[in-house]
């Protein structure tokens, strides 16, 4: 009974820690196309000259 047991707790702790990848690319993956578009989409400065989006 104990490996049993074992063995669905470790398919249980493999299938949340791929749901958890998973979901990690997906949100790196908006976070690069919105870095992206911040360099194509750029505010207008006080100077009439387009700036940064970002600080540094």
């Amino acid at each position: 009974m104990v490996p049993l047991l074992v063995v669905l707790l470790l398919a249980l702790i493999l299938f949340g820690a791929g749901f958890a990848l998973k979901a990690l690319w997906w949100i790196a993956v908006v976070v690069l196309v919105v870095w992206l578009l911040g360099f194509v989409v750029r505010p207008v400065g006080h100077s009439g000259r387009k700036s940064r989006w970002y600080r540094w």
